[in-house]
């Protein structure tokens, strides 16, 4: 029986790792998804019969817990709170995984080995980190319960080295002398240190630390692996660990900033309307004669944001498109990889609408397009297309690559006003002449699009 269980959990690895693949592009992530789903699927049936397991019942109770709550919670979602039910799963994850490791910790009887009391150790600290981190990422996507301007005071990096300290001292004697006490200890100030850690990152900064706390976490998954001796955790955990920290770096790249001024920047925050309109003036255009411009220009670019996802009009962008390829323009979406609030946002949103994966540019490939677009219609986003980043060394978002829809024969922008986006910086492109403003919900902007490119 062993011996097949490790066959089943071989397979489930490989799902495991195709899985990965397939979530690499918009094109196979749908296979991918459904792959790593039957891997767990299949581990999780099969664990039921390893040599030891007891308890049955309570596994299949909470079990039906965890699926009456996950699964209305998952469905219910709306678009905009997709990263926001990403960050608690995530926080979920890794406060499991602690919270096996000490569980396993406490019944062992005498004291672990040093090997295994060190994986617990491991586990318990990163997984509180995750789990608290988590909690104030959400809490910062949310935006209603904490804002996203960073939280700083004085000393916080020295104060986090304490509890980092502090959680390596109890790490030592714990490992050493044993102890559920110093345990507990070490639990309490890595949920200390999770939010300490996260307090001070920026609002526009949350979709790289959502990244890193689950790499953390998948880091907590393997460890508790090694206390349990379970193959399957040890890969799934380091899988996770290992695409977590990929994607990390590649958001880093994306915003053309290190990881630790990204983490230590502060960047974030809101600017004032009337700041960003003193002594300017913008276009502000009507949607009969946007339309038009649509309706009669060879190639169109569509640039998605978070905004997009507040109205949930990717429908809506979706049948403007379409009404727009009939009349033989050329139309593409152009994505930025930190659009949105959480990596892959705007992939997500555009497939809930049957965007076709051909339509999908990323920013390498939209660049090379934009300069010779006629209209580049921009719809929420601003951050990503802000020519601060490219023109500005005093922007906090100086080097951040962006979308250079500034090179389209006109921009127009769907926007409810002219406040700045999720990292609070001014956006100039919106004042510029070949900009053209049309205020308002980008659902309801887009539905008198459609109506009147019916007409034109």
């Amino acid at each position: 029986m062993t011996l097949a269980i490790g066959y089943v959990y071989l397979i489930t690895a490989i799902c495991f790792i195709l899985a990965l693949k397939g979530l690499s592009s918009p094109r196979s992530a749908r296979l991918g998804n459904l792959l790593g789903a039957l891997g767990m699927l299949a581990a999780v049936a099969v664990t039921f019969l390893a040599p030891g397991v007891g308890n049955t019942a309570w596994i299949l109770v909470a079990m039906a817990v965890g699926t009456a709550i996950g699964v209305p919670a998952a469905r219910a979602v709306p678009m905009t709170a997709i990263p926001q039910m990403v960050a608690a799963f995530n926080g979920v994850g890794g406060g499991a995984a602690a919270v096996v490791a000490i569980a396993d910790y406490l019944r062992s009887s005498p004291e672990p080995a040093a090997g295994t009391a060190t994986a617990v150790l491991f586990s318990a600290a990163i997984g509180c980190i995750s789990l608290a981190g988590s909690a104030i990422t959400f809490l910062k996507l949310q935006e209603a319960l904490i804002g996203g301007r960073p939280i700083t005071y004085p000393g916080q990096s020295a104060f986090n080295a304490v509890l980092l300290a502090v959680i390596v001292a109890l790490g030592v004697v714990v490992a050493t002398a044993g102890g559920t006490l110093p345990l507990a200890i070490l639990a309490g100030v890595s949920l200390v240190l999770g939010v300490t850690f996260v307090l001070p990152i920026g609002g526009a900064d949350v979709p790289v630390a959502i990244s890193l706390l689950n790499s953390f976490t998948g880091l907590a998954v393997a460890a508790s692996g090694f206390v349990l001796s379970n193959t399957l955790l040890i890969v799934a955990g380091t899988l996770v660990g290992a695409s977590g920290t990929l994607l990390t770096r590649l958001m880093s790249q994306a915003m053309g900033r290190p990881l630790t001024n990204i983490l230590f920047g502060a960047l974030g925050g809101t600017a004032s309307e009337a700041v960003a309109q003193e002594g300017r003036t913008v276009r502000r255009g009507t949607p009969e004669d946007i339309a038009t411009m649509l309706a009669y220009s060879r190639k169109v670019a569509v640039v998605p944001g978070y905004g997009l996802a507040v109205a949930q009009a990717q429908h809506t962008v979706r049948e403007l498109t379409d009404l727009l390829e009939a009349r033989g323009v050329e139309v593409f979406y152009a994505i930025h990889p930190v659009a949105g609030r959480m990596p892959g946002h705007m992939n997500v949103l555009l497939a809930e609408a049957n965007v076709s994966y051909d339509h999908l540019k990323d920013l390498d490939q939209a660049n090379p397009e934009l300069a010779t677009t006629d209209v580049a219609l921009v719809v929420g986003a601003n951050d990503v297309v802000n020519p601060a980043a490219r023109d500005d060394p005093g922007s906090p978002i100086y080097g951040m690559p962006i979308l250079e829809v500034d090179q389209a024969g006109t921009v127009v922008f769907l926007k409810r006003s002219l406040r700045p986006g999720f990292a609070g910086v001014d956006n100039a492109l919106l004042f510029h002449p070949r900009t053209i403003m049309l205020f308002g919900d980008a659902k309801e902007s887009l539905t008198q699009l459609v109506a009147r490119v019916k007409e034109a």
